[in-house]
């Protein structure tokens, strides 16, 4: 057999045995660097790429090791981690405990704007003791002393001598550890991973992984049924409505609660959102039942507060209020507002989530009931990010955010998280708060962490600093030739690398 003939034959053969996972996302990932990437395309596909010294197992209880092999606590103010020997960078370099320090020292460091160094801020000292030793020191007791250690750790060699992290070719051409490395980014094209040959548990299943950027939903849901993606979550409207039998019998689908919330957030630096009478008013004004009902056909629950129901920081015991026109007219009236002198606002969002816009009419129109004068914007998510969000330029924005496990709300709902950069984007303040958080900050003991996480949540409720309106259930569907789906309370992604599509 000729060469030529023989190269054409190897490729033929490896087409045969190759897979290729199809992913869709709505927009361009800004930083695929795990110590900046705060947009949701470039947090899910970091992901895949790097890999953090510890992670939860399947039962979301307990904390095992990742690049760590495992780890033990010295006293209740010093941690141990041993690494796993052989481990390798994407390109060959090897992992060692100086990119642990590196990471510690980058993510607290002032070439950084990241809202994650708030997680750090109780760390006195991270010390490689050898090359697969390294000890960490608190200031205190934290109660979260493992979780932190669940970011992505980033390569020294790459970026010791980086001078601009935020601006650095890294954030777009990155080099992890993770069981895929990044193969080609197309902006506003698509994306795609190759499985990392020499990844420390094993190479993936599946050779590629290619997110296929669209904006566009509709142009999603069409390419799923199609079988161009496979898989993805689907809307409430799209699987009660716009399935029929052909795609049932081509993918299998598994509803979870999803680790969310979507809220609606006031600018509290503007003098109209201070009095507490307004917000209240606000709350009240709005139907969260029916939010539920419409946009979610059911799929889904009323909002009650900041942490994940089932959680142990849940409070069972804060309920949403109910829908009250009359009280909420006459704490506008006592707030100076009238058919006169109506409160007006704008809601600004993005339409990188299809259900927002929604939302936001929906509001719009329950508000008007109370008279209250609502105008929208709606915008692409990058746009909304950089013009909107993150130089605070609102008057209220409808967004969500993903729940932990283990909640910090250190970093959203302290004073301090008021900062350039900051999660504390409404500028929440209140003394109240501040206390209960810190003083849960330097718990260890779990039960007493959880009472103090309960007395968090009905604190921030109160102030109603968000009107918290639903947590959407998650509709996943998969492609039925993908097997070793495995659903957790982390969602259907655990031992991904373990899946094979037949």
């Amino acid at each position: 057999m000729s060469l030529k003939y023989l190269f054409f034959y190897l490729i033929f053969t490896f087409s045969l045995f190759s897979s290729t996972l199809h992913l869709s996302t709505s927009s361009n990932p800004a930083r695929l660097n795990p110590l900046i990437a705060t947009d949701s395309a470039s947090g899910e596909i970091a992901n895949f790429i790097f890999n953090s010294l510890v992670k939860y197992d399947a039962s979301g209880q307990n904390v095992i090791g990742d690049l760590a092999q495992s780890y033990k606590r010295i006293s209740p103010t010093v941690i141990e981690f041993k690494l796993r020997h052989g481990i390798k960078w994407h390109d060959g370099k090897p992992f060692s405990a100086d990119d642990v320090v590196f990471t510690y020292n980058l993510i607290i460091s002032p070439k950084v704007m990241s809202p994650y160094s708030t997680d750090f801020r109780v760390v006195k000292e991270v010390r490689a003791l050898d090359d697969y030793t390294v000890r960490v020191t608190y200031t205190k007791p934290y109660f979260k002393a493992l979780e932190i250690w669940m970011m992505g750790i980033v390569p020294k060699h790459i970026l010791e001598n980086e001078k601009d992290i935020m601006g650095s070719s890294f954030n777009t051409h990155p080099i992890g550890t993770g069981p895929y490395f990044l193969k080609k980014l197309e902006f506003s094209k698509q994306i795609e991973l190759a499985a990392n040959p020499s990844y420390f548990e094993h190479k993936a299943n599946i050779d590629t992984i290619v997110f296929h950027v669209i904006a566009d939903s509709m142009t999603r849901f069409l390419m799923l049924k199609n079988g161009e993606i496979d898989v993805d979550a689907l809307e409430p409207m799209q699987y009660e409505r716009q399935l029929d039998k052909g795609f049932h019998q081509k993918f299998k689908h598994l509803e979870l609660l999803s680790h969310s919330y979507t809220y609606l957030g006031f600018n509290l630096r503007l003098k109209k959102f201070q009095d507490p009478k307004v917000r209240e008013a606000l709350s009240l004004a709005i139907n969260r039942q029916e939010l539920v009902d419409i946009l979610f056909l059911n799929h889904g629950s009323v909002c009650t507060g900041p942490f994940l129901p089932g959680s142990k920081g849940f409070n069972e015991g804060v309920k949403a209020p109910q829908q009250d026109i009359t009280r909420a007219r006459a704490l506008l009236k006592s707030a100076g507002y009238d058919a006169a002198h109506p409160l007006e606002f704008e809601i600004a969002t993005s339409n990188s989530n299809p259900i927002r816009p929604y939302a936001a009419e929906i509001l719009q129109r329950q508000l008007l009931k109370v008279g209250v004068k609502v105008t929208l914007k709606v915008m692409e998510w990058q746009a909304f990010l950089n013009t909107v969000v993150m130089p605070k330029k609102f008057e209220t924005v409808l967004l969500g955010w993903g729940l932990s496990l283990a909640p910090d709300p250190y970093m959203i709902w302290h004073s301090d998280g008021d900062v350039p950069g900051g999660f504390n984007m409404i500028g929440y303040h209140s003394g109240r708060t501040d206390r209960l958080i810190e003083k849960m900050e330097n718990s260890t003991e779990p039960d007493k962490t959880a009472s103090l996480q309960r007395d968090i949540f009905a604190s921030i409720v109160k102030d109603n600093p968000y009107l918290f309106l639903v947590v959407p259930n998650t509709i996943n569907v998969y492609n039925r030739r993908i097997h070793g789906v495995k659903p957790t309370i982390n969602g259907i992604w655990e031992d991904y690398i373990d899946w094979e599509k037949k």
